[in-house]
C-alpha cells in the first residue's frame, strides 16, 4: 500500500491528492484481510483515513467463489453507485480473476464518529428500528425495477445441490462443534445437518421469488455501526445480491435482536418496516404474507452461521455461537419447519 497506489484509488472522488505517507494499522484476518490506513497528504486533499479490504486465505476466496461472492463487493464500489442507506462510501475496488485477489477501498466510518458493533452483543431496538428504516429505503428505491448496466452483475444467490454433500458435512461438523461447548440443546429439537441443509438451500430458491430488489444480503450486526447521532448503517456489502424483501429483514432482525427483545418487539418492528418501505416507493404485501416470509427466514441465518463456525476463521467463533443461539431460538419460536410459504418439502423436513 504505497502512497502512488493509494492516491491512484482515491483519484475519481479526490482529484489532486497526492498521497505522501501511509501508516497502516492493525490488520484483521477473517473471511477477508482488512485494516485501517492512516494518511499524511503533499499536496491536495483527502480523507485523514481509508479502510481497505484484501482478499483473504486462499480456501476463503474459494468458498466465495462457490457462493458466487468473490468480486460483488469489489464490482459494486468500481459500480460508483450511491446506494440510499447509510453505508462507507467506496473510492475504488478491483479484482484479478486469474488469481481470486481483490481490493476495495472505502471511507473509514469511524473518522466521522461511527462506532462499529460487536456482534456478541445485541443491538438495541431502536438501533434495529433505524437499520430496518434504512433496509426499506435500500428496497424501496431498487423495487421491482431493472438494474442499470453498471450493477446488472448483480443477481440472485442460487443454492443448487451440487456442493450439498459438502454443505451437510460442514453443518455436521458445526453441530458437533456445538455439542462439544455444551450447546447441543440450543439447537432446534429434532433438526438434524440434512434437514438443515435443505431448508437452506429451500431459503435461497425462496428469496428468489416474489418482488425483487437489491439486497445488502449479510446483514449481521458483525456488518454494521452506530451513528453518533443514533442512525444505524451498514458496511461488508460482499453477498450483496436481487431477491426478495424478507431475506435482509429477517436476516438482521433476528440475528440483531436477544431472544427477549425479539419476541417482544418483532411485530412492531416488522410492521415499521413495511410503514417505511411503502413510502420508500415499494409495495408491502398484507401483514400475514410478510409474517409468513419473516416466520420462513431463520433457516437460512441458522445454517449460514453453523457453516461459519464449522470454517473455523471466518468468524471468531463467540460471534458464530452468540448468533447461531439467536436464529436457533427463533427457528424454534417461529416454527421455521412448518412456515406456509416455504412449500411442502420443506415443511416435511422435519419429523
Amino acid at each position: 500500500m504505497t502512497p502512488g497506489w493509494v492516491t491512484g484509488a482515491l483519484s475519481r472522488r479526490c482529484p489532486g491528492a497526492q498521497v505522501a505517507e501511509v501508516a497502516a494499522g492493525p490488520v484483521a484476518d477473517g473471511t477477508n484481510r482488512r485494516g485501517r490506513l492512516d494518511l499524511t497528504y503533499s499536496s491536495g486533499s483527502g480523507p485523514p483515513a481509508v479502510f481497505v479490504k484484501l482478499h483473504g486465505r486462499m480456501l476463503h476466496r474459494l468458498a466465495l467463489v462457490a457462493l458466487g461472492a468473490l468480486s460483488t463487493e469489489a464490482r459494486l464500489a468500481e459500480a460508483d453507485v450511491h446506494l440510499p442507506i447509510e453505508h462507507p462510501e467506496p473510492y475504488a475496488g478491483g479484482v484479478e480473476a486469474r488469481t481470486l485477489r481483490t481490493v476495495v477501498v472505502t471511507d473509514d466510518v469511524t473518522t466521522s464518529g461511527g462506532r462499529p458493533n460487536d456482534a456478541t452483543r445485541p443491538l438495541s431496538v431502536g438501533e434495529v428500528a433505524a437499520g430496518l428504516a434504512g433496509l426499506a429505503a435500500l428496497h424501496g428505491a431498487y423495487w421491482q425495477k431493472r438494474l442499470a448496466p453498471n450493477l446488472a452483475f448483480l443477481g440472485p444467490w442460487r443454492l443448487g445441490t451440487r456442493w450439498a454433500p459438502v454443505s451437510v458435512a460442514s453443518l455436521a461438523r458445526g453441530f458437533t462443534l456445538l455439542r462439544r461447548r455444551g450447546l447441543g440443546r440450543r439447537l432446534p429439537a429434532g433438526l438434524t445437518p440434512l434437514h438443515l441443509d435443505k431448508q437452506f438451500r429451500a431459503s435461497a430458491a425462496l428469496a428468489a421469488t416474489g418482488a425483487q430488489t437489491v439486497l445488502h444480503g449479510d446483514p449481521h450486526p458483525g456488518n454494521t455501526y452506530a451513528l453518533p447521532a443514533g442512525g444505524t448503517g451498514f458496511y461488508d456489502w460482499q453477498l450483496a445480491r436481487t431477491g426478495h424483501w424478507s431475506h435482509d429483514v429477517g436476516y438482521f432482525l433476528i440475528s440483531s435482536l436477544g431472544p427477549d427483545d425479539r419476541t417482544a418487539h418483532q411485530e412492531q418492528l416488522l410492521a415499521g418496516y413495511l410503514d417505511a418501505l411503502a413510502r420508500a416507493g415499494g409495495e408491502p404485501p398484507p401483514w400475514a404474507a410478510a409474517w409468513d416470509r419473516y416466520r420462513a427466514s431463520p433457516a437460512f441465518g441458522l445454517a449460514t452461521w453453523v457453516h461459519t463456525l464449522a470454517g473455523g476463521r471466518f468468524q471468531a467463533a463467540d460471534v458464530c455461537v452468540a448468533t447461531i443461539e439467536r436464529f436457533a431460538a427463533a427457528y424454534s419460536e417461529l416454527g421455521t419447519h412448518r412456515s406456509p410459504v416455504a412449500g411442502p418439502a420443506a415443511r416435511r423436513l422435519l419429523p
